[in-house]
C-alpha cells in the first residue's frame, strides 16, 4: 500500500471556513434557543453571513484557485476567510465586512482567466454565481439585512453547484444541456434582481425558476441512474437527489409566498437552500473534490450515510413540525438535528481520512498457493 500523502500546504486556508462553520453552527442553536453550547448573543446577527461566505463561500473560493494552478487566484479563498473571522471580535466587524466585498470581487476576477483557457458553460453558471455572491456581500454590507441579502447568496450556492454537476456529468447529458442551463441560470440571476427591487413579481419569478432548474437536475443528471449502483456512486446520488428535493420544496414556497423576509415561511425556504440542497451536495462532492484540494485521500465509508439521514428527518421535522405546524419544540428539535448531523459528517470526514484507504487483500495466483 502506498504511504499517506501529506496535507497541501493551501489545506490551511481552509481553516478559516471551518472556524466559521463551528461558531455559524453555534450561533445558529443560539437563535432558535436550541440549547447551544456556548450562547453567542450578538453572533446570530451574523450567523447566515458566516455559514454562507464564510464558510461556502471560502471552500469554493479555494477550490476555484486550485483549478486555476496560479498564485493569485489565492487572494478570494485569503480574503473570504479572513473576513469572515473578523466579523467576529465587535471591534472589527466593519473591517470584516468589506474584506467580504473584496473575496467575492477577486472571485469574480478569478473566473476571467479560467474563462479565457476554456469557454464553457459550466464556468460562465459558475461566473455567475460569484456575480451574485458580491451583489450579496454588497447588499449586506450597505446596511441591508441579511434576509434582503439572502436571494443573492442563494443563487450563489445554487449556480456554483449546478456549474459543478454540468462540469462533472457532461458526458452522460445531451448536447443542448449546457445551453439550457446558461438560459435557466441568466433566468435566476434576473430573479434575483426582481426579487430585490419588485419583491411581489420577484418572489414567485424566483420560484418558478428554481423549479424549472430542479427539472433540469432531475432531468439531466446521472443520479438517477448511479442511485441503483453501490459504494460512493450509490452514497452521492443518494446525496444529490436529496438536494433536488429540497430544492423544489424552496422554490415551491417562494412561488407560494413570495419574497417572505421573515417567519416560517422564510425559515423553511432558507434551510432547504442552505441545509437540504447545500450541505447534501457537498457531501455529495466532498470524497471527490477535497481530496483535490487537499491532497488527502477522503475514502467514502458506508457510515456516512447516518449523518446524511439524519440532516434529512431533522430538516423535515423543523419544516414541517416547525414552520408548517407552528411548532417552537419541532423547530429547536429540527435545529439541534441539522447541527448534529453537520458537525457528525466533520467528524466522519476527517476520521476517514485519518484512517486512509483500506488495504486491499493480496490475491495470490493458483501456482503460489501451498498445496
Amino acid at each position: 500500500m502506498s504511504a499517506r500523502r501529506r496535507p497541501a500546504a493551501r489545506a490551511l486556508l481552509a481553516l478559516p471556513a471551518g472556524a466559521c462553520l463551528l461558531v455559524g453552527i453555534d450561533a445558529g442553536l443560539s437563535l432558535l434557543d436550541a440549547w447551544p453550547p456556548f450562547p453567542s448573543g450578538r453572533l446570530g446577527d451574523v450567523h447566515g453571513v458566516l455559514m454562507v461566505i464564510g464558510f461556502v463561500g471560502t471552500l469554493i473560493a479555494l477550490e476555484r484557485a486550485v483549478a486555476l494552478g496560479r498564485p493569485q487566484g489565492y487572494a478570494a479563498p485569503v480574503l473570504l476567510g479572513a473576513g469572515a473571522l473578523l466579523l467576529l471580535p465587535p471591534a472589527t466587524g466593519a473591517v470584516g465586512g468589506w474584506l467580504l466585498v473584496a473575496g467575492s470581487l477577486a472571485l469574480c476576477v478569478l473566473y476571467v482567466p479560467l474563462w479565457r483557457r476554456q469557454r464553457d458553460d459550466a464556468v460562465l453558471i459558475s461566473a455567475l454565481g460569484a456575480v451574485s455572491l458580491l451583489g450579496g456581500a454588497l447588499l449586506w454590507r450597505g446596511g441591508a439585512d441579511t434576509a434582503q441579502a439572502m436571494p443573492w447568496l442563494a443563487g450563489f450556492v445554487i449556480l456554483t453547484i449546478a456549474g459543478e454537476r454540468l462540469e462533472l456529468a457532461r458526458l452522460a447529458m445531451p448536447p443542448t444541456a449546457g445551453r439550457d442551463l446558461v438560459l435557466l441560470g441568466t433566468g435566476l440571476a434576473m430573479a434575483v434582481v426582481a426579487i430585490t427591487l419588485f419583491p411581489a413579481v420577484g418572489g414567485p419569478l424566483l420560484g418558478l425558476v428554481l423549479l424549472g432548474l430542479s427539472a433540469w437536475l432531475v432531468t439531466h443528471d446521472v443520479a438517477r441512474r448511479t442511485v441503483r449502483g453501490s459504494g460512493f456512486p450509490r452514497f452521492a446520488a443518494a446525496c444529490m437527489l436529496a438536494g433536488q428535493v429540497w430544492l423544489v420544496v424552496a422554490g415551491a414556497i417562494w412561488l407560494v409566498s413570495g419574497a417572505t423576509l421573515e417567519g416560517p415561511a422564510y425559515d423553511a425556504v432558507v434551510h432547504a437552500v442552505f441545509l437540504g440542497f447545500t450541505i447534501s451536495m457537498i457531501m455529495a462532492h466532498a470524497p471527490s473534490i477535497l481530496p483535490a484540494v487537499t491532497r488527502v485521500a477522503l475514502p467514502y465509508r458506508p457510515v456516512m450515510y447516518v449523518p446524511w439521514a439524519l440532516l434529512q428527518v431533522s430538516l423535515v421535522v423543523r419544516l414541517w413540525g416547525g414552520d408548517a405546524m407552528a411548532s417552537e419544540l419541532a423547530r429547536r428539535i429540527g435545529g439541534m438535528g441539522n447541527a448534529v448531523a453537520v458537525l457528525l459528517f466533520l467528524v466522519v470526514a476527517v476520521g476517514s481520512a485519518v484512517a486512509g484507504e483500506r488495504a486491499r487483500p493480496t490475491v495470490k495466483r493458483a501456482e503460489e498457493v501451498p498445496a
